[in-house]
């Protein structure tokens, strides 16, 4: 058989289909365009004709759009209008909204959508920011100067690795240049392990200067507080980021910095000892009036006088258990089903769901088993329940605000897969009951930097202390999405 007499049918078929799909799409072009051209009167939808159609009886003055809360110096402070109220009411369709709206309609609604501003706590007030800072500063040493700071640092030791060491030089390399214009101003050093180099990680690219460090382990590298301290005054940084994970909860660290005259970017070992703890931090949940579940510590408040805040060797234990025969007592009085939690615990260890006194003795062997030598508390389990966080950002000076919350409710074996921001399930009205709570629980115990408070919010509406976690969190990127707040330059 003669394949060529066959194949050229096809070919000649197979041209003419592609000619009519060429055609086809430059028709479509075509239409799309007159149909534009048609709605926008006969001009494209530009950003002047745009501007055009938001204002008043064709007044010719340019529309002031308000994105975020920007503002002019003269309006700072100065309360919406009920006119603008008004718009705001009006940016979203509501549910009776046709679907034959005209084209101009949805280009109204895109710019009045532009006048809105995401709403917190205190979110009826628009206060004036400016675009442009009205200062000039060139280097952190002229920063610090400036506003009167006790420390200068422009040399930082990440004591992490991987995506954690990547976001942090990003996050403030985008901070120094746009505070100094010199994206180098701060410059930072890495420990490497054999591991990393190997695989070649993206942060070493990145950073000035690394240090290699023993492999294996965490515990012989990044886990390691003596060795960072050794590698930050070896190095002469003045400050160690330590981000999530690793040593960034341990109270020894910063502690052990402070005697050598070194920063920690992230909270002091006082605030850590009192609320890194999932026992010690329900405890003081419970003194600054935060509702927590039925737990094995319920009745328990610590000492607050003057502005501190002491929790006794002997109140811990009373919130502990020590055996399975005390943990049964325990979930008796409060309550089938009860979660047994490690207190050291996190990321899906340390916790079992137990449903009845048959298998409590089993199953609290597990969490001995999975967090050894960690204290061990029994909670009531709150069914159908929501898991909402709230963003802390707290200084040195005793000032605490919430930025937003979110909510990370979908989860897998007890660990976060999914996170939403912000936490829309929740009323605004409760919301803001939990957020006012989480600052209280900062401002109580000198909270510093960034941290985040976990609630369970069941569908009464109620919500509940988990603990809080004095770090920054692998998910604030969703807090910084919303917020737009650069997180780890504000922690520096």
């Amino acid at each position: 058989m003669d394949f060529s007499q066959i194949a050229r049918p096809v070919q000649a078929v197979f041209t003419s289909v592609l000619a009519a799909a060429f055609a086809l799409a430059i028709f479509g072009y075509f239409f799309v365009s007159f149909v534009r051209d048609l709605v926008s009167g006969g001009q494209p939808p530009t950003g002047d004709r745009m501007e055009q159609n938001g204002l008043p009886n064709g007044s010719s003055e340019p529309v002031n759009f308000i994105v975020g809360d920007e503002g002019d110096g003269d309006a700072a402070g100065a309360p919406i209008t009920e006119e603008e109220k008004r718009e705001n009411t009006d940016a979203f369709p509501s549910e009776t909204t046709s679907n034959n709206a005209s084209y101009k309609d949805l280009f109204g609604l895109a710019e009045r959508r532009k006048r809105l501003r995401p709403s917190m706590s205190q979110g009826t007030v628009i206060h004036a920011r400016q675009l442009d800072k009205d200062f000039t500063v060139g280097t952190p040493e002229e920063f610090v100067r400036r506003f009167k700071g006790t420390k200068v640092i422009n040399k930082v030791l990440i004591a992490n690795n991987g995506i954690a060491a990547v976001k942090c030089m990003r996050s403030i390399r985008r901070w120094s240049y746009e505070m100094f214009r010199n994206e180098r101003a701060v410059r930072f050093v890495v420990m490497v392990t054999p591991e990393d180099l190997k695989a070649n990680a993206e942060y070493i690219k990145m950073a000035d200067h690394y240090v290699p460090v023993p492999g294996g382990t965490n515990n012989n590298n990044y886990a390691n507080v003596e060795l960072i301290v050794d590698i930050a005054v070896r190095t002469q940084v003045q400050g160690v980021w330590a981000g999530w994970g690793h040593a960034s909860e341990n109270p020894k660290l910063p502690e052990l910095l402070h005697k050598n005259n070194i920063a920690f970017i992230g909270p002091p070992e006082r605030a850590m000892w009192a609320l890194g703890d999932k026992i010690a931090s329900s405890i003081v949940a419970q003194t600054a009036q935060v509702p927590t579940l039925p737990w094995s510590g319920s009745d328990l408040t610590a000492m607050y006088v003057g502005k501190k805040i002491k929790i006794s060797t002997e109140l811990y234990k009373r919130g502990c258990v020590n055996t399975w025969e005390e943990g049964l007592l325990s979930a008796q009085k409060i309550g089938f089903p009860v979660m047994i939690k490690a207190s050291e615990g996190g990321g899906g260890k340390g916790i079992r769901k137990v449903e009845g006194p048959e298998d409590f003795a089993n199953l609290f062997r597990q969490v001995q088993s999975e967090v050894p030598g960690s204290p061990i508390f029994i909670m009531k389990l709150a069914s159908c329940a929501r898991h909402l966080e709230v963003q802390l950002l707290a200084d040195q000076y005793g000032n605490a605000i919430s930025l937003f919350g979110r909510d990370c409710s979908i989860q897998r074996r007890h660990q976060k897969i999914i996170e939403e921001a912000p936490a829309a399930i929740a009323k605004p009205e409760i919301f803001e009951e939990m957020e006012k709570a989480a600052v209280r629980l900062a401002k109580m115990v000198g909270y510093v930097s960034a941290g985040t408070v976990e609630y369970l919010y069941d569908t009464d509406g109620n919500y509940y202390f988990l603990e809080l976690n004095p770090r920054l969190q692998v998910e604030h990127p969703c807090t910084e999405m919303v917020s737009d707040v650069n997180l780890p330059a504000s922690q520096l």
